[in-house]
């Protein structure tokens, strides 16, 4: 039976779920989104963080404060990723965007492999004073974990937006997406511009695997859950967006919370990959693209 307090129920979660969506997908927006780098290990790398921060876990240290100590290491990890990419790949000619993406679902498959050897493929957890606790928020009760992923959504987008829009790298990133030619008349190196983005995509994804596992337990094979949610969020967004990343993640949490409330469980899986298509069908720039 139809419930308008049901539906204020999910309409309310669903965003804060959106937000946390947004945070796991903003790193893609500026590989995919910005760089055209089909980083299909993306999702594998947000669980590699999420490990990292449970690892970190063991020493008292809490999830958000490891996601923020483990990025300069997934920054490093990103560089190398890139530069693999591009001598083995870009810089071959056209065929890297094929090419490309089986080197990462490659990579996708060797992290998600040596996870398994090294940690099983039991679920891991963290503790933080946060977690568990809820608050009330229009007579909805709500997670304080998703409160905390919320926010740090709302942080990431914020700064990324003013990084890419307010200082020289930021717009020499914007620059290498549009026109490698003219940036290169301006002096700068469009090999060395990607490389540091795709590093500061890598390392946004540290902080988005300590807010996965601070959601939800994590296991190895979790990054298949996410690999329809992330690109759904980017496509939908608009490639490259961060304030439209964060709409278009608030969209898909309101429509899966929706449909799980309404329909079950076994329909909310589908709803990205629905969303996807419709938006490729219908504005393939996405809805906040230009």
């Amino acid at each position: 039976m139809f419930s308008w307090e049901l539906l204020v129920d999910a309409i309310v979660l669903g965003a804060m779920v959106g937000c946390f969506y947004a945070a796991v997908s903003i790193g893609l927006s500026i590989s995919f989104g910005l760089l055209d780098v089909p980083n299909v290990a993306h999702p594998a790398l947000l669980v590699l963080a999420a490990y990292g921060a449970w690892l970190l876990g063991d020493f008292d240290i809490d999830p958000i404060v490891a996601g923020l100590l483990l990025m300069p290491v997934f920054f490093v990890l990103g560089v190398l990723l890139y530069r693999t990419y591009h001598e083995t790949f870009e810089k071959r000619g056209s065929e890297a965007g094929v090419r490309g993406l089986a080197f990462f679902f490659g990579m996708a498959f060797i992290i998600e492999v040596g996870i398994i050897m090294a940690f099983g493929v039991d679920q891991r957890t963290v503790q933080a004073f946060y977690i568990g606790k809820s608050i009330e928020i229009l007579d909805v009760r709500i997670p304080m974990r998703m409160v905390v992923a919320f926010a740090m959504a709302l942080l990431l987008s914020l700064a990324l937006t003013f990084y890419l829009s307010k200082t020289f790298l930021g717009r020499a990133i914007r620059a290498v997406a549009q026109d490698e030619g003219a940036l290169r008349l301006m002096g700068a190196d469009p090999v060395a511009i990607k490389q540091w983005a795709f590093g500061i995509a890598t390392a946004v994804v540290a902080l988005a695997g300590a807010l996965l596992i601070i959601v939800q337990p994590v296991e190895p094979t979790l990054d298949r859950a996410y690999i329809g949610r992330t690109f759904c969020v980017v496509v939908m967004a608009g490639l490259g967006s961060m304030s439209g990343t964060l709409l278009a993640g608030v969209i898909l949490g309101v429509a899966e919370t929706i449909v799980l409330t309404m329909f079950g469980a076994s329909w909310a899986p589908a709803i990205s990959f629905t969303l996807l298509l419709v938006v490729l069908g219908v504005r393939p720039q996405g809805l906040f693209g230009r």
